[in-house]
């Protein structure tokens, strides 16, 4: 396949066009390239955090309460997910685009169900 051709299952993957996290908020938004915005609380995100520590080494990814609240830092990594770094220096989460874009809390995307009472496959 020539570089400038992308695979057909690239065209469906989600892809932020813009992230804010902005010092001192209490929830991160994102705006995708489909129009959609997604507003994230803190307590959301911490509670899914993907990691290994976590959630274990297997099993669908389940709200577990705790941690801080506080978030410290936001990587890229690669063209595909963040890294989230709390401020208790929790700083294993890796969410991927798509990820992310399923946990949305919004009406829509929930389809009503409480955010909490979700749970995701790996």
């Amino acid at each position: 396949m020539p570089p400038s051709e992308k695979p057909p299952e690239a065209e469906s993957l989600p892809r932020p066009l813009t992230l804010r996290a902005p010092m001192g908020a209490r929830q991160m938004e994102i705006d995708w390239h489909d129009g959609h915005t997604s507003i994230y609380p803190h307590r959301l995100l911490r509670g899914f955090c993907p990691c290994a520590q976590c959630q274990g080494h297997q099993g669908a990814i389940r709200f577990r309460e705790g941690g801080s609240l506080e978030l410290s830092e936001v990587e890229e990594v690669g063209n595909y997910a963040v890294r989230l770094g709390w401020a208790d220096d929790h700083t294993t989460g890796i969410y991927s685009f798509r990820f992310l874009r399923r946990l949305c809390p919004c009406p829509t995307c929930s389809a009503g169900v409480e955010p909490e009472s979700r749970s995701f496959g790996h």
